[in-house]
C-alpha cells in the first residue's frame, strides 16, 4: 500500500523580490519536513504552482484548481495538485506613482488608478506519486473550506491525515473509504490492472475539441516521436489532453518529456531538440511562434498547425481507414440512420465515459492488428540470471511487409517500442486485456469479414473491460464532501491563511503510521501470478494471401534444386543451362531462402573444397541472391549465407585456399550494424535452445509442450525455465548462468571472425599502399571482390556505423576493421552480459586476428590474379550504313533490361534477350550496341540498339549493382529523343580512363555545328576548293570576318561578282575545337570559328537577330545586333553569350543569355553549380534612365560545399 499523498505544500508570493507586480514563489511551509526516504521532495516546485508566473491582480479571482505532472531522475511521475486562491495585501509604493504604475497590469495612465490594495496568489499543492485527481480535489476543497468558513477542525488535523493516514492498495486492490477529519466521507477505488490507464473522460475532450482527423494526426505524430505543444486558456484542459493522446498509445507507454503545463519562465525549452508533449497556456503564443519542428495544437479552436519542415508519416493502409471508420461509427453512431426515410426515436446519448472508452478500443484492435506476430520476432539471449529479449525488428518487417512504411520503420525504432519489448516480451508475466485481445484479434476479424455489424460489437465489448477497469465496484459510493457557499471568494473580509504547527502535523503522521500496520496489510495482498503469455498466430500465417503463390513456385525450386545438384556433380554444362532460370527464380525471396538451404545440404563438416567452374558458379548463385537484399536483411537470406560463405573454397595452389566470402564482399547488408546484431542474436537463441532443450525430458515432466508433436519454441522454453526459476537449487542456477554467457562469449568470437571476413577486401593491402583514383569513377573498382560504395551514397549516411569513412570507404585500414569490430563486440557482449575480463580478452585478440587474416588474403590476392581469364564472346563490329564510320573503338558492355520488356508477354514464351554482353560503339552518326544474349538459350540470336547520336537527350551515370558473371558496378544510361533507351554496365576490363573518354566523345559529337553533320557524310566525294576559297580560308582573321560582314549587310561593295557552287565539305577538314557549341559566342571573337561562319548562309546571322529576346534587347541598348558595325568599333559593356545554345547549362534558359564582357563562358559554366537548376543570374531589363538592371535567377543551393561535393553528381557541360 502507498499514502495517499507525500508532501503538502503552501506556496505563497515572495514580496521582498517584487518587481513592477511581478515575483516568484516562495515555499512557506512544507510537510513532513524532512523528506521521505523513498520520496525526496522535488525542488523547483513553485514554478508549476502559477505556470503564467507569479502577478498581483486587481481584482479577487476564483479559486483555482489544476495539476501538474513532473518526472523524476528515475523517469517516475509525480502529481501535484495546486488549489489557487487569493489573499489582499496593502502596496506601499517606494517611487513615484507614475513609475510604479509601468509595472502593473491593467494600470492606466492616470494616477488615481493606482491600487493601494491588491490581490497576491497563494496555493495548497498535495504532491503523490498516485493518479487519484479527483480525490486530490476533494481534500485541497475541503482543506481550503474549512479555512474559509473557518469550521472548529483544525487544519493541522487534515494536513496529518492525508499524510499519514490514509493509504491506497496496489492496483486490484479493494475500496478505501476514509475521512481527513472534517466530517466528510469519502471513497478511493484502485483500477483493476495497474498497466491499462485511467482517463476518465479525457479522450472524450479532446476528440471533440480537435475532431477525428486531427485527432488521428497527432496520434501518428506522437507515436513517430514528433515535438507536439497543445494549447489553451484552460490548465485543466492542457493536463487532460497530454493525458488523452498518450493513453491512446496503449500498450506503449510514452518515454520522452511529458510535461503538461510549462511554466512561462521555462518556455525556452520548446526549442529542445528531444521529443515532447508540452501543454503551454495561450497567452504565451508569441514566445514560441519561431518553433519551425513543433506541431502546435489549439485545443480551444480545434486548429492544428503543422510547419512546412515537418513530414509526419500517417498509419499504413488499411489501418488507417479502419480507424477513421470505426471512430465515426463510435462518435456520429446516428450517422448509419441519417438517412432513412423514417428514422428512428432518438435515444440517449452515451455517457462522455463510456464514449472515451470506446475511442480507446478502436486504437487497441488497431494496435494488435498492426502488432500481428510480433511475438514470433522476439529473440531470448539469455534466461538466467535475468531474461534479455531483443525484437528482431528486419524479420518483422520483412514478413509483415512493410518494409516501406515510415510509419512502422519509425515505431519500431523509438524509446517507447524498446520499453515495450522489455516490459511485454517476457513469456513468463502478469497478463493485460491487451494480451488477451492480440490474441484473439485473427478470430475477431475473420468474424467482422463475414458479418461486418460485429465490428462495433466488438469495440463496445473492449470498452466494457475498459469501464470496468476504472470502475469494478458497479455500486457507486455516496460521498459527503465539504464545499464553501458559492461566492465565498468575494467576500471583503476574509482571514490570511494561518501558519500550520509543524510539529502537530509531524505527531499526526507518526501516529496514523504506527496504527496502520502497512507490512501486514500488504502481506494480506495476493501478488499477480504469472502465466505463460499467448503466443498468437505465427507471423508467418499472417497473410494468407502469400499461399496462392506456391503452386507457381515449386516448379523453379525444383529447378533450383537441379541446378545445384549438376553443380556439385560436375556437370557444369548442364548447370550453366538452366543457370538462367535459377537466376530469375531468385527474384522470389521464397527461392533465394531455398537456395541458401539447398547450399547447406551439400556441405559436409565445416569445409566444401570445389573446382574453380564450382566455386564460380556457387559464388554467382550467392551474389544473385544478395543483390535484391537490402541493408536491413528483412528475410535472413544474408544471415544464411553467412555460414556458406566460410564452408565453399576453392585451391588456388599449395597452402593458398580462396573463400567464397572473398567475392561477396560487396554488399551493403555487410555494412549495416544492424544486420549483425540481428543474426547474432539469432544464433544466440539457437544455442540457448539447445542448452536447455537436452534438459527438457529430465527437468519439466510438466512443461507446456509435452505430449505436443512439434519442437518447442524458444520463448516456451524459456517461459518454462521461468516458471521454475523458484525451485532451482542456487548450485544448479549458477551453472545454468555460466553456460549461458560461454554461449554469448563464444558466438561473439565467431562474429567477430565472420565480420573480419567480409569487412576486409582481398586486396586490402593494393588499397592501403594505392589512393584511389579521383576521377568520376573514384569510388568504383574493377577488382569482383570489392564492395561499392555508389550504393553507399545512395542510401544515405546512416549505415548503422557511427564513422561512415570507417572500413568502408576506398581507403581501408585495418585501424578501422579493429575499432568497427570491437565497437560491435562491446555492445552484443554488454547486452548479453559477459564478464568484464571475457570482454578485455576478445578486445586483445580481435588486432591479432585482422592482421593474421590481412597476411592470409596477401597471398590469396595474388594468386587469383594468377588464375586464366573467363572465356568471353569475341566483340562483333556492326553493321554501318554508307558514309559512317567508327570514331570510338568498341567497349565491352552489357546491355541490361530498363523496364520496357516487363510490360511484354514474349519474355514468359521465349528465353530472355536481355540482359546480353556485346560491345557499345560511337559512329559519326550513331550510337550502336551489337552483342548476344547472356541466357545460353538464347545465344544464338543477336542483340543490336542504336539511334542517332544528335538525337541523344540525357546521359547519366547509375549505379547497376548487377551480378552476371563478374560484378557490375559503373552503369550509363543513354536516352534518345527517337524514343530509344541503352542501360548498359561496362565490363570490369574497361578502364575508368576509357569510360570518361566514351563519356567525352559523345558530349563533343552529339552538337554538330552544320546541318549536314547530322547525317553519315564523310564517304561523299569532296570538290577541290578554288584557290579564292582556300585564300579565304587561310586568312580567315577577325579582320576579314568583319570585311566580309559589312558586304552581307550592303554597307561595302563585293570585290566579285562570281558566284561558286555549293560544294560538301568534307567532316575531316573541319577542326575539332568546332564541335564543342559551348565556345560559340557572340560577337565573335576567336580565329577557331571563321570556317564555321563562312559556312553560314548569308541570312544565319539575320535569324539569329530575329529571336524576340534579342530584339527586346537590342531595343533596350543592351548589346548591339551582331550585324551592327558598333558591335565591332566598340568595347561593349554586355554581350550575347552562346554558353547555353545546346540547353546543356540550364534547361528552363533560352539559347542566348545577356552577361557582362568580361565574364568569360567557362567562369559561367563553373560558378551555375552554386546555384539551383543552374539558373545563373541573367540580364533581361535595363531602365532607360536609371540604367538599373532587371536579373532573372534562382537562389543558391541549400547544400554546403562539403554536401555538393559527397553527392558526386558529374557536371554535365
Amino acid at each position: 500500500m502507498s499514502r495517499l499523498a507525500d508532501y503538502f505544500v503552501i506556496v505563497g508570493y515572495d514580496h521582498e523580490k517584487e518587481r513592477g507586480g511581478h515575483s516568484k514563489g516562495l515555499i512557506l511551509q512544507r510537510f513532513p519536513a524532512k523528506d521521505w526516504p523513498d520520496t525526496p521532495f522535488i525542488d523547483s516546485i513553485e514554478l508549476f504552482c502559477q505556470p503564467q508566473g507569479w502577478m498581483l491582480s486587481t481584482e479577487r479571482q476564483e479559486p483555482r484548481f489544476f495539476v501538474s505532472v513532473l518526472t523524476d531522475i528515475d523517469a517516475n511521475r509525480h502529481y501535484c495538485a495546486c488549489l489557487c486562491f487569493n489573499e489582499t495585501v496593502s502596496i506601499k509604493p517606494s517611487k513615484p506613482v507614475d513609475e510604479d504604475e509601468d509595472g502593473l497590469e491593467g494600470a492606466g495612465v492616470p494616477a488615481i488608478s493606482h491600487h493601494s490594495i491588491m490581490y497576491a496568489p497563494k496555493c495548497l499543492v498535495l504532491v503523490s506519486r498516485l493518479d487519484y485527481i479527483e480525490t486530490f480535489r476533494n481534500c485541497l476543497g475541503i482543506v481550503y473550506s474549512v479555512w474559509i468558513e473557518g469550521i472548529g477542525g483544525q487544519l493541522e488535523t487534515l494536513v496529518g491525515n492525508m499524510l499519514g493516514c490514509v493509504h491506497v492498495p496496489p492496483p486490484g486492490g479493494p475500496q478505501v473509504r476514509f475521512s481527513i477529519g472534517a466530517g466528510d466521507r469519502q471513497a478511493l477505488q484502485p483500477p483493476l490492472t495497474s498497466t491499462l490507464p485511467t482517463t476518465n473522460t479525457a479522450v472524450t475532450m479532446l476528440f471533440q475539441q480537435l475532431g477525428i482527423r486531427n485527432c488521428v494526426f497527432l496520434f501518428c505524430a506522437v507515436m513517430t516521436e514528433h515535438k507536439i505543444l497543445f494549447q489553451s486558456q484552460s490548465y485543466t484542459r492542457l493536463t487532460e489532453a497530454c493525458r488523452a493522446l498518450t493513453a491512446l498509445m496503449y500498450p506503449f507507454k510514452y518515454s520522452h518529456v511529458y510535461i503538461p503545463l510549462l511554466p512561462a519562465s521555462l518556455v525556452e525549452f520548446l526549442s529542445s531538440p528531444i521529443p515532447f508533449v508540452i501543454g503551454v497556456h495561450s497567452s504565451l503564443k508569441t514566445d514560441f511562434s519561431e518553433q519551425m519542428d513543433v506541431i502546435v495544437a489549439e485545443l480551444d479552436t480545434g486548429f492544428v498547425v503543422v510547419p512546412d519542415s515537418v513530414v509526419v508519416p500517417l498509419l499504413p493502409q488499411p489501418y488507417l481507414d479502419d480507424t477513421m471508420s470505426a471512430l465515426t461509427m463510435v462518435l456520429q453512431p446516428e450517422l448509419n440512420s441519417a438517412d432513412f426515410a423514417f428514422p428512428p426515436n432518438p435515444s440517449n446519448p452515451f455517457p462522455a465515459a463510456y464514449v472515451d472508452k470506446r475511442i480507446r478500443a478502436v486504437f487497441m484492435r488497431m494496435f494488435a492488428q498492426l502488432m500481428q506476430g510480433y511475438r514470433s520476432c522476439l529473440t531470448i539471449i539469455r534466461i538466467h540470471p535475468k531474461p534479455v529479449i531483443t525484437f528482431h525488428k528486419a524479420g518483422f518487417l520483412g514478413e509483415r511487409g512493410l518494409v516501406e512504411c515510415d510509419f512502422t520503420t519509425k515505431v519500431l525504432a523509438s524509446m517507447f517500442f524498446t520499453g515495450f519489448v522489455m516490459e511485454r516480451g517476457s513469456p513468463w508475466r502478469p497478463c493485460d486485456h491487451w494480451d488477451e485481445l492480440y490474441a484473439h484479434i485473427p478470430e475477431l476479424v475473420r468474424q467482422e469479414q463475414l458479418n461486418p455489424s460485429l465490428v462495433i460489437k466488438h469495440i463496445q465489448d473492449i470498452a466494457q473491460v475498459l469501464y470496468t477497469n476504472e470502475n469494478p465496484n458497479p455500486q457507486p459510493y455516496v460521498q459527503k464532501l465539504l464545499k464553501p457557499p458559492e461566492g465565498a471568494f468575494a467576500r471583503i473580509h476574509q482571514p490570511t491563511f494561518p501558519t500550520i504547527s509543524a510539529q502537530t502535523v509531524q505527531d499526526i503522521i507518526e501516529e496514523g503510521l504506527a496504527k496502520n500496520n502497512i507490512k501486514a496489510r500488504l502481506g494480506s495482498l495476493k501478488p499477480a501470478t504469472g502465466r505463460i503469455v499467448p503466443i498468437g498466430v505465427h507471423i508467418s500465417n499472417v497473410q494468407d494471401s502469400r499461399q496462392q503463390f506456391v503452386s507457381n513456385s515449386a516448379r523453379r525450386l525444383e529447378v533450383l534444386k537441379n541446378c545445384i545438384n549438376c553443380i556439385f556433380e560436375n556437370k557444369i554444362s548442364d548447370a550453366r543451362k538452366s543457370l538462367p532460370a535459377v537466376l530469375r527464380a531468385l527474384k522470389c525471396r521464397v527461392a533465394r531462402l531455398a537456395l541458401c538451404t539447398e547450399l547447406g545440404n551439400h556441405v559436409v563438416g565445416y569445409k566444401a573444397i570445389l573446382e574453380h567452374q564450382q566455386f564460380d558458379l556457387v559464388v554467382r548463385l550467392m551474389n544473385c541472391a544478395l543483390q535484391d537484399v537490402s541493408a536491413i536483411d528483412e528475410f535472413g537470406v544474408a544471415a544464411a549465407l553467412l555460414p556458406l560463405a566460410t564452408a565453399f573454397c576453392r585451391k588456388l595452389c599449395t597452402g593458398v585456399i580462396q573463400f567464397a566470402y572473398t567475392c561477396i564482399q560487396e554488399h551493403n547488408v555487410w555494412q549495416n550494424q544492424q544486420f549483425w546484431e540481428g543474426a547474432f542474436y539469432q544464433d544466440v537463441q539457437k544455442d540457448i535452445k539447445a542448452l536447455y532443450s537436452q534438459h527438457a525430458s529430465a527437468t519439466s515432466e510438466d512443461a507446456v509442450w509435452k505430449g505436443r508433436g512439434q519442437e518447442p519454441s524458444a520463448l516456451e522454453i524459456a517461459a518454462e525455465q521461468m516458471r521454475l526459476l523458484p525451485s532451482i537449487l542456487p548450485e544448479k542456477l549458477a551453472e545454468l548462468t555460466c553456460s549461458e554467457e560461454s554461449t554469448v562469449y563464444s558466438q561473439a568470437i565467431h562474429y567477430a571472425n565472420r565480420m573480419v571476413y567480409l569487412i576486409v577486401p582481398v586486396d586490402v593491402a593494393h588499397r592501403q599502399s594505392h589512393k584511389p583514383p579521383t576521377s568520376w569513377d573514384q569510388n568504383s573498382n574493377t577488382n569482383m571482390t570489392n564492395r561499392s560504395s555508389v550504393g553507399e551514397s545512395e542510401s544515405g549516411s546512416e549505415s548503422g556505423f557511427e564513422e561512415a569513412e570507417g572500413p568502408y570507404g576506398g581507403n581501408t585500414s585495418t585501424a578501422d576493421v579493429i575499432k568497427v569490430v570491437t565497437r560491435f563486440v562491446d555492445r552484443v557482449c554488454t547486452e548479453g552480459g559477459v564478464d568484464s575480463e571475457h570482454v578485455k580478452s576478445l578486445h586483445q585478440m580481435i588486432p591479432g586476428v585482422v592482421h593474421m587474416h590481412v597476411e592470409t588474403l596477401e597471398a590469396v590476392h595474388r594468386e587469383s590474379k594468377r588464375l586464366p581469364p573467363i572465356q568471353k564472346a569475341k566483340m562483333v563490329v556492326p553493321t554501318l550504313i554508307a558514309g559512317e564510320e567508327v570514331l570510338c573503338e568498341g567497349l565491352r558492355v552489357y546491355l541490361l533490361a530498363d523496364g520496357r520488356e516487363e510490360t511484354s508477354q514474349h519474355h514468359l514464351i521465349s528465353p530472355p534477350l536481355l540482359p546480353a554482353e556485346g560491345a557499345i560503339f560511337v559512329t559519326n552518326y550513331r550510337v550502336i550496341f551489337k552483342g548476344t544474349p547472356s541466357d545460353p538459350l538464347a545465344c544464338e540470336q543477336v542483340v543490336v540498339r542504336s539511334f542517332p547520336i544528335t538525337s541523344l537527350t540525357k546521359e547519366k551515370k547509375v549505379s547497376v549493382q548487377h551480378h552476371l558473371y563478374q560484378w557490375l558496378q559503373e552503369g550509363l544510361q543513354l536516352r534518345s529523343c527517337t524514343f530509344q533507351l541503352i542501360k548498359v554496365a561496362f565490363d570490369e576490363e574497361v578502364p575508368p580512363e576509357s569510360i570518361e573518354s566514351f563519356r567525352k566523345t559523345l558530349q563533343r559529337i552529339r552538337h554538330p555545328p552544320h546541318i549536314f553533320h547530322h547525317f553519315a557524310f564523310s564517304g561523299q566525294i569532296s570538290v577541290p576548293q578554288t584557290p579564292t576559297q582556300k585564300n579565304k580560308e587561310k586568312n580567315a582573321t577577325l579582320k576579314g570576318f568583319a570585311k566580309k560582314t559589312l558586304m552581307k549587310v550592303g554597307l561595302q561593295q563585293k570585290p566579285s561578282s562570281k558566284r561558286q557552287k555549293y560544294v560538301f565539305q568534307d567532316i575531316k577538314a573541319i577542326p575539332k575545337e568546332n564541335h564543342s557549341p559551348w565556345r560559340m559566342t557572340l560577337p565573335l571573337t576567336n580565329d577557331e570559328l571563321s570556317y564555321a561562319t563562312e559556312e553560314v548562309s548569308k541570312g544565319s546571322l539575320e535569324r539569329v537577330t530575329d529571336r524576340s529576346y534579342v530584339r527586346d534587347w537590342v531595343r533596350l541598348g543592351l548589346v548591339h545586333p551582331p550585324s551592327s558595325p558598333n558591335s565591332l568599333a566598340h568595347k561593349e559593356q554586355f554581350r550575347i553569350s552562346a554558353v547555353n545554345s545546346s540547353y546543356l547549362l540550364c534547361r528552363t534558359y533560352p539559347a542566348l543569355l545577356v552577361m557582362p564582357s568580361n565574364v568569360t563562358d567557362d567562369s559561367i559554366r563553373r560558378f551555375s553549380r552554386c546555384y539551383r537548376h543552374s539558373r545563373v543570374p541573367a540580364i533581361t531589363w535595363r531602365h532607360n534612365r536609371t540604367r538599373a538592371l532587371l536579373l532573372r535567377g534562382a537562389s543558391y543551393h541549400g547544400k554546403s560545399v562539403m554536401s555538393m561535393l559527397k553527392t558526386n553528381h558529374p557536371h554535365q557541360p
